[in-house]
């Protein structure tokens, strides 16, 4: 089933053997069906003013989110990004945004507790969304005066360069901010810290974390995101990339657009693993009790706000919302936020990454 906002697949187990020879329909629990039928309608239900999300993107090309080893090398603290303007109504992105009535955000939609649509309110909800929505209030007096486009994980930099009806103003996707990416995007100071971790299923998986006990293991990962980068650079024997003997089948995508689409290969048993970030796995646990983090994450990045390069004043903007999105401790809007949607699977975060500026 492919979605009109979205690029999952939510098909239905035909407990088919698998291409290892495995049952296809292997499931990791009773909740298997409920992650799926959330999975179909979070991508399938249209959004509508303030929670839609637009379509019409341009056919999926590769996404420049790799740079050249000299110039990462040169890279140093990523996460460092420019001071908030001390005038941030002046720009000519920000009289841009203004002067259309409404700031366009590119999210995920089938994130749980980041940025998903709540079939019960029909409406678009998460720790992203807020942030999203507290940056189209301070530019344009409103939470509501803003349009989400729902963006697969390997098109968040394609959504900022594109000259089409597709693009958007701001990326608000989980999206890790490193040196790879700052050649493509401008970043905004870092807004939350994550890391990669292993997520396997709680019963008959012997798989330990990132490391041996990932040999021959078939192992999901989004395209042009970190946990694939990682992969590449030490796999532990896991099989990691699409192997094809000619015709794509779907059940052979070990590396997929978006993020959850991973979580449905596991609970189909076509894969052993998910390699992700820890923030995202939390949320997919809470989706299906049946699979677990296991290991320590052994990476750590932050999630930047990502904005068009050479938009300046738009990044400061977003830089000036931030450090009041941060501001009074446990009473903060960053604080209230994340107690909302991921303090009960990512207990025991006091507060926000603090700011770093370039000089």
């Amino acid at each position: 089933m492919k979605a009109a906002t979205d690029t999952n697949d939510s098909r239905e187990p035909d407990g088919s053997p698998g291409t290892d020879g495995r049952p296809a329909g292997r499931r990791t629990g009773v909740t298997v069906a409920a992650a799926v039928a959330l999975t179909a309608t979070l991508a399938l239900l249209p959004l509508s003013r303030a929670d839609r999300a637009d379509d019409g993107r341009e056919p999926r090309k590769v996404s420049a989110e790799a740079a050249p080893a000299a110039e990462e090398a040169e890279c140093v603290e990523p996460e460092r990004s420019l001071r908030p303007s001390s005038q941030p109504d002046e720009g000519p992105t920000i009289d841009k945004i203004k002067a259309r009535g409404h700031l366009i955000v590119g999210i995920d939609q089938s994130s749980y507790r980041w940025g998903y649509r709540n079939p019960a309110t029909k409406t678009i909800q998460g720790f992203d969304i807020d942030l999203a929505r507290a940056i189209a209030e301070d530019i344009l007096g409103s939470p509501e005066d803003i349009v989400f486009r729902a963006i697969p994980t390997n098109q968040r930099v394609d959504a900022l360069n594109t000259t089409t009806d597709s693009g958007v103003d701001l990326v608000v996707r989980t999206m890790t901010i490193n040196c790879a990416r700052s050649l493509q995007v401008a970043f905004s100071t870092a807004y939350f810290q994550a890391g990669q971790q292993v997520l396997a299923p709680k019963e008959d998986s012997d798989i330990t974390g990132y490391d041996k006990s990932l040999s021959g293991k078939r192992v999901c990962s989004a395209d042009s995101t970190t946990a694939y980068d990682e992969l590449v650079k030490n796999s532990f024997g896991a099989i990691y990339k699409d192997e094809h003997d000619g015709t794509p089948r779907d059940e052979d995508q070990l590396t997929v657009p978006n993020q959850l689409d991973c979580l449905v290969r596991l609970q189909m048993g076509e894969v052993d693993a998910i390699v992700t970030d820890n923030a995202l796995a939390a949320g997919q646990a809470a989706q299906d009790p049946a699979i677990e983090l296991v290991g320590e994450p052994f990476t750590k990045e932050y999630y930047g706000v990502a904005a068009k390069l050479g938009n300046d004043d738009l990044v400061r903007r977003v830089n000036h919302v931030l450090e009041e999105y941060r501001a009074g401790g446990a009473d903060s809007p960053w604080m209230k936020s994340y107690e909302q949607w991921l303090e009960a699977g990512l207990p025991g975060i006091k507060a926000p990454p603090a700011a770093k500026y370039k000089d």
